[in-house]
């Protein structure tokens, strides 16, 4: 019988890219099943953050970048401005996980945000990626334009 962890992320939540390294490494070789949850930070309408703010950057300072240090994970303070709601990448990571896509999806979105600036908030980027972890653009872009996983996602967030 395998252990479950429920693990409840943000793709704007720095410390979420950090664990997942390690949460691989402390379970490697071991019968775990990881269930990736969403777990919006800041929803719509709630603001997000900015970066030119004070509060990122020292938080940030005094211990994101210690801990990547630490941890060998290469990461930046993205740019974005006001820092881009999650829903659409959540979303996009059920249509990842009914493919079979979900880690490799999952992965590609942290890095595009945490170490490449992208904004996951664009539907265009989001398709970009999509594309490049193997699933068709085009029908992933529908799938989140036309709502198929919103009911599913919002329960999950319950």
């Amino acid at each position: 019988m395998s252990i479950k962890i429920d693990v409840f992320s943000d793709y704007v939540c720095p410390y979420c890219l950090l664990i997942e390294g390690a949460l691989a490494e402390a379970t490697q070789g071991l019968n775990v099943d990881i269930q990736w949850q969403p777990f919006e930070l800041r929803a719509a309408p709630t603001p997000t953050l900015r970066p030119e703010d004070d509060y990122l950057p020292q938080v940030w300072k005094r211990s994101v970048y210690p801990l990547a240090r630490r941890l060998g994970v290469p990461i930046q303070l993205p740019s974005i401005s006001p820092q881009p709601y999650s829903r659409w990448a959540h979303e996009g990571f059920l249509i990842a996980e009914a493919h079979g896509k979900a880690d490799a999806y999952k992965n590609r979105v942290f890095r595009a945000f945490f170490q490449e600036g992208q904004d996951i908030g664009s539907l265009s980027v989001l398709g970009a990626l999509a594309d490049e972890v193997g699933l068709d653009k085009s029908q992933f872009l529908v799938a989140l334009g036309d709502g198929r996983y919103t009911d599913r996602h919002e329960a999950l967030l319950e």
